[in-house]
């Protein structure tokens, strides 16, 4: 079976001093607790959400099923006035619906053209951001995007990592969130940065064997709670209640390592999609030998990977 999950710490007051020295170069998620976030832990109930930005239009994703799958795409965008979304994903039961009448909403804010513009709480929602105070324990021009999340109850997203840092702010609401070390890439059976597993707490063995070598890291965030996700940290959320939540995400390496047409902040860096292309065309160029031979020298690239550019110093 799975290994019990490991408690993610959880910290109170901590200032930006003390993070950035002691808990930031660890490199391990933790929960900070008690931070001033502004009116908007108190202020955002469904009415007040709903008043506040109307009815423009916002995309959603909806789900016949509380696990949403990236991979196989098992939800559809819709359309919907902001007040009346808001108020869908309160409910249990819809009177109105677009598949089922329990299914799932999800937001996540996206730019004007998103291809183009990142997510900004400031420019897409501006009443709501004035209500925010986002804890500033990075540089001004390290700021990359500030994601606003509204979700369903019982709604669960998919596992997956993300390029750069980011706080988890949980203004309302209560989520649970699963987590995973970059260093257990192998066993959580990826496609790209997201993982097949959808089902954290009962996965499928017989499918996915080696999941019960992945390190499980967990932690409940209550309104008002921060969690500290570092970059390549592979995260699964599960919504326990209605609630509204804020991603901000900073760019840690310099500027011109990120792909420039990255708007989300989960494509890989520069040099690793080059490195990745040139793994490909090696292992191309090892087929041209027979099965023997391409085994022996793809078992020696990896001693080699291993060697040159594997970290010694994991804990």
């Amino acid at each position: 079976r799975e290994q019990p999950a490991v408690a993610v710490e959880r910290l109170d007051g901590v200032t930006r001093e003390r993070f950035l020295r002691d808990i930031y170069p660890r490199r391990k998620p933790v929960v900070l607790t008690g931070l001033e976030l502004g009116t908007c832990t108190a202020k955002w109930t469904i009415d007040y959400l709903s008043q506040a930005e109307g009815s423009k239009e916002v995309k959603i994703h909806v789900s016949a099923v509380p696990q949403m799958d990236f991979l196989s795409k098992n939800f559809v965008y819709r359309t919907l006035p902001f007040d009346v979304f808001v108020r869908r994903a309160a409910e249990v039961k819809h009177k109105e619906y677009f598949l089922t009448e329990d299914e799932k909403y999800y937001l996540r804010s996206v730019g004007e053209d998103v291809r183009k513009d990142i997510a900004d709480i400031r420019k897409q929602f501006p009443i709501l951001a004035d209500d925010v105070h986002i804890p500033e324990y990075f540089e001004k021009e390290q700021f990359f995007s500030s994601v606003f999340r509204i979700s369903s109850a019982g709604l669960q997203l998919w596992t997956h990592y993300d390029v750069m840092d980011n706080f988890l702010i949980q203004v309302t609401g209560k989520k649970r969130v699963v987590l995973y070390s970059p260093r257990d890439a192998p066993y959580l059976y990826l496609s790209g940065t997201k993982s097949e597993v959808l089902d954290v707490d009962n996965p499928d063995l017989e499918k996915y064997p080696l999941f019960v070598k992945a390190k499980r890291y967990q932690c409940v965030l209550e309104a008002g709670d921060v969690l500290f996700i570092p970059a390549l940290w592979f995260h699964n959320v599960i919504s326990e209640e209605f609630g509204v939540a804020l991603n901000i995400f900073w760019k840690h390496l310099p500027a011109e390592s990120y792909d420039k047409t990255d708007t989300y902040g989960n494509k890989d860096p520069m040099a690793a999609s080059r490195a990745i292309q040139i793994l490909d065309r090696a292992l191309k160029t090892l087929e041209e030998l027979p099965e023997e031979y391409r085994d022996f020298y793809a078992r020696r690239m990896v001693l080699r990977i291993q060697e040159k550019a594997y970290r010694s110093d994991y804990g």
